[in-house]
């Protein structure tokens, strides 16, 4: 029951870069709300929050 997520990066489009995207898996039995990750973004050369989208 995995289902396929896309996390895309918050700071981003505050500063005008653009936006670093992951994939990533999630069970949507266990885990039933959006997944929020702290991964890297090339582009503001950090780490930073990224969000579940649509």
């Amino acid at each position: 029951m995995n289902e396929t997520v896309i996390l895309e990066c918050t700071e981003a489009r505050k500063e005008g870069k653009p936006v670093s995207r992951y994939l990533t898996k999630r069970n949507k039995k266990v885990l039933t709300e959006r997944i929020e990750k702290k991964k890297y973004n090339p582009f503001l050369k950090r780490h930073t929050l990224h969000k579940e989208i649509k």
